[in-house]
């Protein structure tokens, strides 16, 4: 089953208010399995490039199919290949905090990716998204 575009809305409304309730003003951004864009909203007060790097994050981890934590490791391991990386994904490959792997079972349909706080803020705002996803297929 595939991610849809209401589930990314409710997904983001969660982590803007999470962020909200953090004093964080970040970007969250959601791709589909593929890496292409399901949504990207930025909070007013937001900063302008996170509007830039959440999309990036979110589609890196899809394509990759690892979460940023690990995209970081393997950064750091070849960063040659990294170097290069963007030019055969056609786009920027950005490995970082905030950025997480959308599963349905065994199966991949997804990335979330927040950008803008410290790292620590975008990986609980991703984390909630994950959770807010949750509940919402459960319901």
């Amino acid at each position: 089953m595939s991610l849809t575009s209401e589930e990314a809305r409710a997904v983001g409304a969660r982590v803007r208010e999470h962020a909200a309730g953090l004093g964080a003003r970040v970007t969250v951004a959601i791709a589909d399995g593929g890496g292409h864009l399901l949504l990207v909203e930025r909070m007013d007060g937001a900063p302008p490039l996170s509007a830039r790097i959440a999309p990036a994050k979110a589609s890196s981890v899809a394509l990759f199919h690892r979460d940023g934590g690990e995209l970081v490791r393997l950064q750091q391991a070849w960063p040659a290949l990294f170097a290069q990386m963007d030019q055969v994904a056609g786009m920027p490959v950005i490995a970082g905090a905030g950025s997480r792997l959308i599963r349905r079972g065994d199966a991949v349909v997804g990335a979330i990716a927040v950008s803008g706080g410290v790292p620590e803020h975008d990986d609980a705002c991703a984390e909630i998204g994950l959770a807010s996803l949750s509940a919402i297929v459960s319901a």
